[in-house]
């Protein structure tokens, strides 16, 4: 087992002291009992997934999908440990894999992926706003576990939900766009953020990286540029975040389907256009084949049916993932990645696509995630114009606090936002406005 296997990775960027009586639990154990028993988790019961919260009650929150990607995490890790591989020992534990994936959405702010551009534009001259960057913020250091050290996680727990292990300052594009001539004029495509670490956090995420050797180090922080109207993007996770990351486009790509085939946004003919048709096309994908029967069950108007279609789909794609070495890092931990098979890759690419134009981008949706977005921005705007006469004490507090560390004030603001769900953003929207 690798240095970082046994020792680092199991380590705590503070010593506790707090032992508890007759506690014979696993690191990785405490680790996702500290995630599914935090504040910050139970909020995404009430945080939009794709669809807005509150119009309808069958959909997914950003709760259910995260369950959801733990239930395809663990079967990842079934699935490649039953191959009996000599390189299967440095896969996670069922419970380790487990709290990546419980984690993964922990930082997303309220409403989406709208609530997540309107914070970067208002944090603009002051590092960014990202939603991964906002998860590794709370697990180090806003969740109430600890005085100030977050949840204070195991390294490897850390390490694992470093989807862009980069800070956002070397992939920030440069220069940004020019500033909107007001909110509502506010462009998302302008203003997407880039996908890394904050600044802020730089200590607690030189910490994480700290037990990998230099020339590992160096390699897994690069990043390649996407041209100069676009952020730079980083160029490797670690092998448990690969396998997190690939439950999450599982579930992304099937189960959002599932719900919006279930409400009727999807209809059966743009389904057969424009994927059943495109997977028929693959070579060598067992889901070509299979993609008439499926499609027969999918828009069946018995919801078995539809169950049955959506779990030989997951199946599908957990059984085309295996470990790949990619001889680059001296830590197997680095190197090895759980890799999808190009074909079913293919088909998974497909179904996301097929998801991000027919559900995600819809003029109904986007209408939504434009009020949300508004409510956010003009959020900030009140609580940074007179700070110490609306941010609740605690939050009051730590923004005083953050004035005599020298340190970002306005991140705390978007501390406070980035935690609220959407129910009680709108709440307080009315409250104000």
């Amino acid at each position: 087992m690798s240095e970082l296997s046994q020792q680092a990775g199991t380590a705590r960027y503070a010593e506790e002291q707090n032992q508890r009586r007759n506690d014979h639990r696993s690191v990785w154990q405490r680790d996702r009992a500290r995630i599914l028993h935090s504040a910050a988790f139970r909020r995404l019961q009430n945080k939009t997934q794709v669809l807005s919260i509150g119009n309808n009650d069958f959909y997914r929150t950003r709760l259910t999908h995260s369950l959801e990607v733990a239930q395809i995490g663990t079967g990842i890790v079934g699935h490649i440990s039953a191959n009996n591989q000599p390189q299967n020992c440095v896969l996670p534990e069922l419970n380790l894999i487990e709290s990546l994936c419980l984690a993964h959405d922990i930082g997303h702010p309220p409403f989406g992926h709208g609530g997540e551009v309107a914070l970067n534009y208002m944090m603009r001259d002051d590092g960014g706003f990202e939603g991964n960057a906002q998860t590794f913020r709370i697990l180090t250091k806003l969740e109430p576990y600890t005085r100030a050290n977050g949840m204070n996680l195991t390294r490897r727990t850390l390490l694992g939900i470093m989807k862009y292990p980069c800070l956002l300052s070397q992939l920030q594009r440069n220069p940004l766009p020019p500033v909107a001539k007001s909110f509502r004029q506010l462009k998302v495509a302008d203003w997407a953020p880039a996908k890394g670490i904050y600044d802020d956090d730089k200590h607690l995420y030189n910490w994480v990286l700290e037990s990998l050797s230099e020339a590992d180090r160096t390699t897994f922080v690069g990043s390649r540029s996407l041209g100069d109207a676009h952020h730079r993007k980083s160029n490797y996770k670690s092998l448990d975040c690969s396998i997190m990351e690939l439950a999450d486009d599982i579930a992304y790509g099937v189960h959002d389907l599932e719900d919006a085939i279930v409400m009727g946004i999807v209809s059966r003919h743009d389904w057969q256009e424009q994927v059943a048709s495109a997977i028929a096309d693959i070579k060598d994908c067992w889901l070509a084949d299979e993609i008439g029967g499926l499609s027969v069950k999918l828009f069946s108007r018995h919801h078995y049916d539809q169950k049955d279609a959506i779990g030989s789909l997951v199946n599908g794609f957990i059984t085309a993932i295996s470990l790949q070495a990619q001889t680059k890092f001296e830590e197997p931990q680095l190197d090895y990645q759980a890799k999808m098979d190009p074909p079913m890759a293919q088909a998974l690419d497909v179904l996301k696509r097929f998801v991000l134009h027919y559900v995600i981008q819809t003029p109904e949706i986007e209408m939504v995630r434009f009020k949300g977005q508004q409510v956010v921005m003009e959020l900030f705007q009140a609580f940074a114009s007179d700070p110490e006469r609306l941010l609740p004490i605690n939050t009051r507090s730590r923004w005083l606090q953050a004035g005599e560390d020298n340190e970002s004030q306005a991140r705390v603001i978007a501390d406070y936002i980035a935690g609220m769900t959407d129910d009680y953003a709108n709440r307080l929207f009315q409250t104000l406005f």
